[in-house]
């Protein structure tokens, strides 16, 4: 889901009057670019989902159709008596299909009730014919508005405001799984009508499920970025946890716009920077200049380059330093880097004085995708990776796809393979999409920032849903059991494997395990592993250089993984393209098999 812009409406004053020419001509690129789909609103009561509607409709000479009207036509009373009468479940049921019905009539301008898109299968239909745009309210805004309107059978308790904001927590994670999202307060509806169709212009290029040009066609070119048209060309996809929710933008240049991006969420605070000694050397004084030109207080912390870098040792001296600069627990710490600094800075502001705020500036892909993205911060131990950290999510994340001009190929493959994970997870045809676009992926073209922001997307959905790992973000681990283990047993000394190889290696591990326990077929391990070589990845533990660790080494490793329980292994496994699923408990007599397979033993 795209960022929120802040412009919106409810003024009841604002009347239709035709669009001029030129909007009519725009208008009408817009709806040729959505292809048949419709446009549909979702969001709580009193969001204006209706009264914007019906202006978007108007603008883009849609139909417009609001679904609660079309509901009580086709029962005949109004959504108080159907609630009275049959209960919400037999509601629930008969929106479903009146949704469904609408949708397959035609393109148009759908306005949802607030617990539509909460049934997962309304969700599928409308991301099968629609483009989703969530109108997001604030709690005092809702419940000023519905007031208005005694018409809402949810309401209808002791205490509305309290049920309201019980639904606002409830709900706004699953509409958080909306295409795109936009603020809703006050002012003009046609600021919000540009507003949705400026989001639509940008970002409906984003959406995997739209990106069907073959391989051998021209990408667009892509204007670059001036003071005139930066924002045009920047992403944001919003993390949504409540009052810790934050965004994630995506674009170019975005170190020298740091320090003003800075100052806006943190006014008057200083800042801690946390930086490895290559990165240091290429960025750090973009960041430093940035910072100066916003008048904000910093300090620079600068650890060696590599996975070493994630101990006891380097982060006491971190943690040391950053109290030492005086800095307090409303100062920022900021983790300019790859996913080693990334997680041994937020490590770092989760514990010292207690947690203070940090923000995530990732300078590599796969940090650009996964690790800055979800508040996971850790430290190895001598027995695993990652195994002594918080959860500790950060304020912003600017991911700067400028500064991975500086990344060596091998890294930036390392971070493809994260791309390519989430593919593998639940997202088919973006799989699909990326063995099409692969090589403009690589040539930093304008498909590059359509994987990151896809990426993101979809990690800021999971992360949304569960945030510590209780349920499906643990799907997020596809190819982390093998691949953690492997880089163990290479002491993770990055010349032989880092943490991208041993997710590619681990991927193809998995579905190829999958595969041997009858879960997928072999051509689904098969194209897994040939598309991670056209790629230049790694994909079998043979691959690895100098490795003579054999199955029982490989198994005791992988008991030290977090997702271990009761002393049983857990493992991703796929029963398909895009179809992961959490296997717990299984035999390590099966494990052993099939790394004797692995290895020729």
């Amino acid at each position: 889901m795209t960022g929120a812009l802040d412009l919106s409406s409810d003024d009841p004053t604002d009347r239709l009057h035709p669009p001029e020419p030129a909007l009519l001509s725009r208008s009408a690129d817009l709806v040729q670019k959505l292809e048949g789909r419709s446009i549909v609103l979702v969001g709580m009561m009193g969001a204006g989902k209706t009264s914007i509607g019906r202006r978007l409709a108007a603008t883009l000479g849609l139909p417009f159709v609001d679904a609660d009207v079309e509901i009580e036509n086709a029962a005949g009373m109004t959504i108080s008596e159907i609630f009275a009468r049959h209960g919400e479940a037999y509601f629930r049921d008969g929106e479903r299909r009146v949704i469904a019905r609408i949708l397959a009539d035609g393109q148009r301008v759908l306005a949802t009730g607030g617990g539509a898109y909460i049934n997962p299968v309304t969700r599928d239909r409308i991301a099968e014919k629609g483009v989703s745009i969530w109108l997001k309210a604030d709690a005092d805004v809702l419940l000023r508005r519905v007031r208005k309107r005694p018409n809402r059978p949810l309401l209808h308790t002791r205490d509305p405001e309290q049920t309201l904001r019980e639904l606002i927590d409830a709900r706004y994670p699953v509409y958080a799984l909306a295409d795109f999202c936009l603020i809703s307060r006050e002012g003009p509806h046609d600021f919000m009508v540009q507003s949705i169709m400026d989001t639509l212009e940008r970002g409906l290029e984003t959406l995997p499920r739209l990106q069907h040009a073959p391989k051998e066609q021209a990408m667009p070119s892509m204007p670059q970025a001036t003071d005139a048209n930066a924002a045009a060309n920047r992403t944001v996809v919003p993390v949504e946890l409540g009052s810790r929710r934050y965004e994630i933008v995506i674009g170019d240049n975005l170190l020298a716009e740091a320090g003003a991006q800075i100052a806006q969420i943190a006014p008057k605070a200083a800042c801690a920077i946390v930086t490895d000694e290559t990165v240091a050397q290429h960025h750090l004084p973009a960041l430093e200049a940035s910072l100066d030109a916003a008048g904000i207080r910093h300090a620079r912390i600068v650890v060696a380059a590599g996975e070493a870098s994630k101990c006891w040792t380097t982060f006491a001296r971190v943690c040391d330093e950053i109290i030492a600069a005086r800095m307090e627990r409303g100062d920022l710490v900021v983790a300019l880097g790859g996913g080693v600094v990334g997680d041994l800075a937020g490590f770092a502001a989760a514990a010292i004085r207690r947690g203070m705020r940090f923000v995530q500036i990732p300078t590599t892909l796969l940090a650009q995708v996964d690790s800055s993205v979800g508040g996971k911060t850790a430290i190895n131990s001598e027995h695993g990776k990652n195994l002594i950290g918080a959860f500790h999510q950060p304020s912003l994340v600017l991911a700067d796809t400028s500064a991975l001009a500086t990344l060596d190929p091998r890294e930036f493959r390392a971070g493809y393979a994260e791309v390519a994970k989430y593919g593998l997870i639940d997202d088919a045809p973006f799989f699909t999409w990326l063995e099409q676009n692969w090589e403009e992926i690589f040539a930093r073209g304008p498909a590059l920032t359509q994987a990151i922001a896809t990426s993101c997307r979809s990690k800021a959905a999971v992360v949304a849903r569960d945030e510590t790992e209780q349920g499906d973000r643990a799907l997020l681990n596809l190819g982390h059991t093998f691949g953690h283990a492997f880089e163990s047993l290479t002491h993770f000394n990055t010349a032989r494997l880092n943490h991208g190889e041993g997710v590619a290696i681990g991927m193809g591990c998995a579905y190829r395990f999958s595969a041997k326990l009858g879960h997928c077929a072999p051509e689904d391990a098969e194209r897994v592993e040939r598309h991670l070589r056209t790629v230049g990845l790694p994909a079998r533990i043979s691959d690895i250089a100098g490795w003579n660790a054999g199955p029982q080494p490989i198994l005791d490793a992988m008991f030290q993984d977090k997702k271990v329980e009761r002393g049983a292994l857990t493992f991703i496994l796929a029963r398909g393209i895009g179809q992961t699923f959490i296997a717990k408990g299984v035999p390590a007599e099966a494990v052993s098999d099939f790394l004797r397979d692995e290895l020729g033993h």
